[in-house]
């Protein structure tokens, strides 16, 4: 029920609705496999759900850039939240844009130290973003597995901005960006 009080919220259009989406589910896909997949030890070798994390985790990086770009060239339809709201919202968006490229590429980084190829769509290979038994990229991966529960941290909050904005505020922020 929207309050017919409150202005009509413009959406974001079809491209960037897709990207936001195609997001969620990658990093939907990338927590469960994360979650189920093996413990990665000195001489695990990247198979099976490892490879699956790192193909979907390589995906991520490219979307992202793709979301970026977009961003950068596509201007956000105007918000009219209220100046704390607008506030709030800005810097989570931001602190989400930072931790969906930072914790891709940590593990990136990670899976560089440990001599393993990261593939775009299993046939694309990325450059190593650091060298095979590499200290500091072994580390990085520690750092990886944080970040990544601080981005799920992320998430929640945006998902619980998101449905304040519908069931409390009763304002149409949520419905910009359903398909």
């Amino acid at each position: 029920m929207t309050d017919v009080r409150q202005p009509a919220e413009a959406a974001y259009d079809s491209v960037a609705r897709f990207i936001h989406w195609s997001i969620v589910l990658l990093i939907a896909t990338q927590f469960v496999i994360g979650w189920t997949m093996p413990e990665v030890h000195h001489d695990t070798k990247p198979v099976g759900l490892i490879a699956w994390h790192l193909g979907v985790g390589a995906l991520l990086v490219a979307v992202m850039a793709v979301r970026i770009v977009w961003r950068l060239t596509h201007k956000p339809p105007a918000d009219t939240l209220a100046p704390l709201l607008s506030a709030a919202s800005r810097i989570t968006h931001l602190l989400l844009y930072v931790a969906l490229v930072v914790v891709p590429l940590l593990g990136w980084a990670n899976a560089s130290s440990r001599g393993w190829t990261v593939k775009l769509l299993g046939v694309v290979p990325y450059p190593s973003l650091t060298p095979a038994g590499s200290a500091l990229g072994h580390r990085m991966g520690d750092v990886h597995g944080v970040l990544a529960w601080v981005l799920l941290a992320l998430i929640a909050a945006h998902i619980a901005a998101a449905l304040f904005h519908r069931f409390v505020l009763r304002d149409r922020v949520m419905q910009r960006m359903l398909p």
